[in-house]
């Protein structure tokens, strides 16, 4: 029995040690789903390569449970992201019963249409500069360990709560702050475009669920810091769940159903 209709996740980041693998599986085991979407760098070859592959069980089983959940009966849908881009070749292909996609329309029980992506088509950085991204994502992971070595301080001292240093840096450089922005404000400018009711996307690491000028827009995330995924309920409720922290936000809309390619 499916405990939500639709889960959303992304940048779970397979393959590197910053992959907060124990906790997704966790989050899996507590929601059976009717469908099941992965939107990108949910495998990152970009640090696999740089710095080695770091797969432990946990990771493996992952891997192992969005297999067996598209064999059980689950629509499950991989939408590849920069990190795991080598992936888009086999658009439009299915590998153990899960479809590979550029892109893909989700349509909620509320009547809602969603363009889902992961996101880095609207981040100029990654498009044109992309030994500046590089650079960006390994300062990511060196603020990731130790983000890690301090919740383990926390831990040691019996700090209640988690707090994120890569979120705090975010929140403090302008400059990080201005982009997250701009983003938001290009992806929503092409879904009206396109004439969607929202958008769900990844890619910068930043968890949202907020109304823009009429519009959705719902990012999922990360595995490696905010542990965070979208979910749409039985009743079409869209919600962004923090598996550190439980609840963050839902928003909700009118009646009908479905779920279509682009």
């Amino acid at each position: 029995m499916a405990a939500v209709r639709a889960i959303f996740l992304s940048d779970v980041h397979l393959g590197t040690r910053a992959c907060q693998a124990e906790r997704l599986l966790d989050f899996l085991k507590e929601h059976p789903s009717e469908y099941l979407f992965l939107l990108g760098d949910i495998v990152d070859f970009w640090a696999m390569k740089r710095a080695g592959i770091h797969w432990p069980p946990a990771q493996n089983t992952i891997v192992q449970k969005f297999l067996r959940r598209a064999r059980q009966g689950s629509k499950v849908f991989f939408i590849p992201g920069n990190h795991d881009e080598a992936l888009r070749e086999y658009v439009g292909t299915t590998f153990g019963d899960i479809r590979v996609e550029q892109e893909f329309v989700h349509t909620t029980l509320n009547g809602q249409r969603y363009l889902l992506l992961h996101g880095d088509e609207f981040d100029q950085v990654t498009r044109h500069h992309r030994w500046v991204a590089i650079l960006g994502d390994i300062a990511y992971d060196l603020l990731v360990r130790i983000n890690n070595w301090l919740s383990w301080m926390r831990r040691a001292f019996r700090r209640p709560g988690y707090w994120s240093l890569a979120g705090y840096a975010k929140r403090k450089v302008k400059t990080a702050v201005s982009f997250i922005f701009n983003f938001e404000g290009s992806v929503i400018h092409h879904i009206r475009e396109r004439g969607f009711d929202g958008v769900i996307c990844g890619h910068i690491h930043w968890p949202a669920i907020k109304e823009v000028e009429g519009l959705f827009y719902l990012n999922c995330g990360d595995w490696v810091d905010s542990c965070t995924a979208i979910v749409e309920h039985l009743d079409g409720t869209m919600e962004l769940l923090d598996w550190h922290h439980g609840l963050l936000d839902t928003h909700q809309g009118p009646p009908r159903a479905g779920a279509s390619p682009v």
